[in-house]
């Protein structure tokens, strides 16, 4: 079998086994696996608000594996995609609710979705600049800023910009509101998902063609696999270091179109609900390639929602041992089938 065949066989198998194991954790837990997943099928994929739930949560989920995936590519494991969201999120509530009433709703989402944008790439610039200048390892570093962040925004929040007896912002302008697929097809009724998806599958192939089709994607890559040689090859790793973490943190800030633009409308504590953390599992399920990124983000969406469809049968936190068993199986099988080779 040669690398490639195995690098699609591994992320199948890796889920279809995580399965195989929950749904004997299903049956000592005294329910039918069959009848769990049938239900959820039809409570997920069987119904348009059950889409549109999967989508809007696939949506956040394919920006967040990203923003791990693409520091990935230069050996960069960037783990802050949760406090660079936060801040993403938390500046374009901000810039929204303060933007003048009369201004074109194009320039309003443009804005908004910027400063989520510059906010979450100078977050991840910061533990890039520590990685650089100072050998600082990225992990460590975007860790703690993961916490900063939690309390930048949450001191912000309570003690200046709260709407008081609530914990949340300002509404946004309402011409900084991104439309719902429900409001424009009607397909997806009643349903979170809007129109932030389209805009994340056009940056998912924009990475992709960055990653693998242009000349600075391959020496961002080369100075992940060989630095040394990169160096005397004359690519500047440092420059691709800061790059790649800017990028990541670029798109993880981008997740506040989904969230604040496309869906609450304002920023509230604690409505990441950890998803910077997922996205981890959804770039190693995806083997940190953009494209397949699309398919693990689906997946886990399915999962996370479709635990709560059946939450009266059976406890939702069955869905995230799925989740951790099939990343540990990735890892497993990607170490076995690198000894095969």
């Amino acid at each position: 079998m040669n690398p490639k065949s195995l690098r699609l066989l591994i992320p199948m198998l890796s889920a279809v086994s995580a399965i195989a194991v929950s749904s004997l954790i299903i049956v000592m837990a005294g329910s039918d696996p069959i009848m769990i997943f049938q239900k959820m099928f039809r409570s997920t994929l069987g119904t348009p608000y059950g889409v549109g739930q999967v989508v809007f949560r696939m949506t956040t989920l394919v920006l967040m594996g990203l923003a791990v995936a693409i520091p990935f590519q230069i050996r960069l494991f960037n783990i802050g995609a949760e406090g660079q969201l936060l801040m993403g999120t938390f500046a374009a509530a901000m810039t929204g609710a303060m933007l003048p009433a009369a201004m074109p709703s194009a320039v309003s989402i443009t804005l908004c979705i910027c400063s989520a944008i510059a906010a979450g790439a100078c977050w991840a610039l910061l533990a890039g600049t520590l990685k650089v200048r100072f050998g600082v390892n990225e992990v460590i570093a975007t860790i703690m800023l993961n916490f900063i962040a939690q309390g930048i925004t949450g001191y912000l929040l309570t003690y200046h910009f709260a709407i008081p007896s609530t914990v949340h912002t300002p509404q946004i302008n309402a011409n900084a509101i991104i439309p719902s697929f429900d409001s424009v097809t009607g397909l997806v009724t009643n349903s979170p998902a809007n129109l932030s998806t389209l805009l994340t599958a056009g940056v998912t192939l924009l990475c992709w063609i960055l990653l693998f089709h242009s000349r600075f994607g391959f020496e961002m890559r080369a100075s992940g696999i060989q630095p040394e040689a990169a160096q005397y090859g004359g690519i500047n790793a440092g420059m691709h270091t800061l790059t790649a973490m800017g990028i990541g943190g670029a798109i993880a800030g981008l997740g506040a179109a989904n969230l604040v633009l496309g869906y609450k409308h304002y920023y509230e504590a604690g409505m990441t609900g950890g998803i910077g953390f997922t996205g981890i599992a959804v770039a190693l399920l995806a083997g940190a390639h953009p494209l397949w990124i699309l398919l693990s983000a689906l997946f886990f969406g399915f999962l996370e929602y479709g635990g709560l469809t059946v939450n009266a049968w059976i406890p939702k936190d069955i869905f995230m041992i799925i989740e951790a068993i099939t990343i540990i199986l990735v890892i497993s099988f990607s170490a076995l089938g690198k000894r095969w080779l």
